[in-house]
């Protein structure tokens, strides 16, 4: 009875001795978006690069960006986009690889910053086993921004208010100028008649 005791608190050790470790074979070093502000309704990317930190090469089998959507509604969403690249794609041992992400943006999606996980799932090959062993799935989280559509109707009455500013300030130099050449004609006109009226 004793025995089997044993057996049982010792057989979970001698199950993680036997089967392999997940390691850590890859780090997302860069992870950006073609632009720094998107509007509702655009597409865009994601550029995604990978480094092999590993003594052996590593096969990335997938690559994706799941992003939280707010949408104006208040409801929350969640949409998972994956690159297209070809896949599984090999990294030899210390260099890095660059993969595309693409995606679209919903038109109804909320405004302000919103949050991705961008996800790879890789394996590392094992030389003595002759295959790839499970490895560990990097991530990285980028900071999206959704410009307000409101924001372009604001910048644009902005620019009316200028221009209407401009326009009433031009309008009131010409103004004074105007009234200072007629001032002037005025004054020039009377001095004309004085100096040709006859001396009696």
């Amino acid at each position: 009875m004793h025995k089997k005791r044993l057996l049982i608190v010792l057989l979970p050790f001698l199950f993680l001795m036997v089967i392999p470790f997940v390691v850590q074979a890859a780090t997302i070093t860069v992870c950006t978006f073609d632009k720094d502000t998107y509007h509702q309704g655009q597409t865009g990317y994601i550029t995604v690069t990978i480094y092999n930190n590993k003594d052996d090469k590593i096969k990335i089998t997938e690559l994706s960006a799941t992003i939280d959507y707010y949408y104006t509604d208040g409801n929350v969403y969640l949409q998972k986009f994956f690159t297209n690249s070809t896949l599984a794609a090999e990294i030899q041992q210390g260099q890095s690889s660059t993969f595309y992400i693409p995606f679209s943006l919903p038109t109804n999606i909320a405004s302000g910053y919103t949050d991705l996980e961008v996800k790879a799932k890789t394996e590392l090959w094992s030389t003595h086993l002759e295959g790839w062993l499970a490895s560990d799935y990097p991530t990285y989280q980028p900071r999206l921004y959704i410009e307000s559509p409101y924001k372009e109707q604001l910048d644009e009455q902005v620019m009316i208010n200028k221009s209407t500013t401009t326009m009433m300030y031009l309008f009131g130099v010409t103004t004074i100028i105007l009234a200072a050449v007629l001032g002037l004609l005025f004054i020039l006109s009377r001095r004309a008649r004085v100096i040709t009226q006859p001396i009696a």
